[in-house]
């Protein structure tokens, strides 16, 4: 495969997994929270089966099995259930704002544990990403304290789950990066996901019907290829296509994010949103840019630990 179509399909990524937010959504408005997500991770599962295949598991390293798949299943289900806890469709989207606090969080987690080495422009890297998520919460209003402390009490669970979520993934990484030795594990662990979702649903007292309508799966058979064929795309734009470029694409994904799931979940957004998320890219660039290397834009879901 040559790089230009590497690269193309590496963007594709940037395309499907800019889509995730609002389509969880949308399928968790039809199926529930927990139920939706299950299914989306089970059909997920079965497209990564056709598209990457399933892994001898006797090939990967022993400690990146087990904490690998521990940190991995932690954050889908900390990303699905935010989003599908989410009171509204608007806080949806502030939800999967604050999950993309990731990369700089990946940023910090790598110098504290890998080594990674990074210049002065870590600093107002990792502050302008903080200021454009307090941006964010704020409202209308921007950065405002008593309106952030107001927006994160209506739905402490739902926020509290895309921050923690957003610091497990910087924790996968540092761990995947050296432990994998280059293996890939996405498959099953996306396995893992949907059988943890559906003990979850199962076991759990869940007032909301599964509704199994033709927008309902429509929105699940679209979510689930988002999820399942932005991981495949991924993989081959990393391993055959120019990383700088799909590097620089993937820290916009926030506005891309923002944009396509306030036009699927009919929910404008004010100007002072979009100017938190510019923030937030800003601030993951500048990251980014920190380190003087495309190490850490290997480090999107599902394309860790690649050479």
């Amino acid at each position: 495969m040559n790089n230009k179509k590497a690269t193309l399909i590496g963007l594709s990524a940037v395309v499907l997994w800019s889509s995730i937010v609002g389509l969880i959504r949308g399928v968790s408005e039809h199926l529930g929270a927990t139920g939706g997500a299950a299914a989306i991770y089970t059909v997920a599962s079965v497209f990564l089966l056709a598209s990457v295949g399933f892994p001898k598991l006797n090939t990967l390293p022993k400690r990146y099995l087990l904490w690998g798949s521990l940190l991995f299943v932690a954050y889908e289900l900390c990303l699905s259930l935010s989003i599908g806890y989410a009171n509204t469709g608007r806080q949806a989207i502030e939800v999967g704002m604050v999950n993309y606090l990731w990369p700089t969080f990946t940023l910090i987690a790598a110098i504290a544990f890998t080594g990674q080495r990074a210049n002065l422009l870590v600093v107002p890297g990792f502050i302008l990403s903080m200021l454009g998520i307090c941006w964010v919460l704020g409202g209308d209003q921007g950065i405002d304290p008593a309106g952030m402390l107001a927006n994160v009490r209506d739905n402490p669970l739902s926020y509290g789950l895309a921050f923690v979520g957003a610091i497990i993934w910087a924790a996968y990484c540092a761990v995947t990066t050296r432990m994998a030795k280059g293996k890939n594990g996405v498959t099953p662990f996306f396995m893992m996901v949907a059988a943890t979702l559906w003990l979850k649903f199962f076991l759990g007292n869940h007032t909301e019907e599964m509704s199994f309508t033709i927008p309902a799966l429509v929105y699940l058979l679209l979510a689930a290829a988002a999820m399942g064929f932005g991981y495949a795309a991924w993989n081959v734009g990393i391993l055959h296509g120019n990383v700088t470029v799909l590097a620089g694409a993937s820290y916009f994904i926030p506005v891309f994010s923002s944009a396509l799931s306030a036009a699927l979940l009919h929910a404008p957004l004010p100007k002072s949103f979009w100017i938190g998320a510019s923030m937030v890219c800003a601030g993951s660039i500048l990251c980014w840019l920190a380190t003087r290397s495309g190490k850490l834009a290997r480090m999107r879901p599902g394309a860790v630990a690649e050479s």
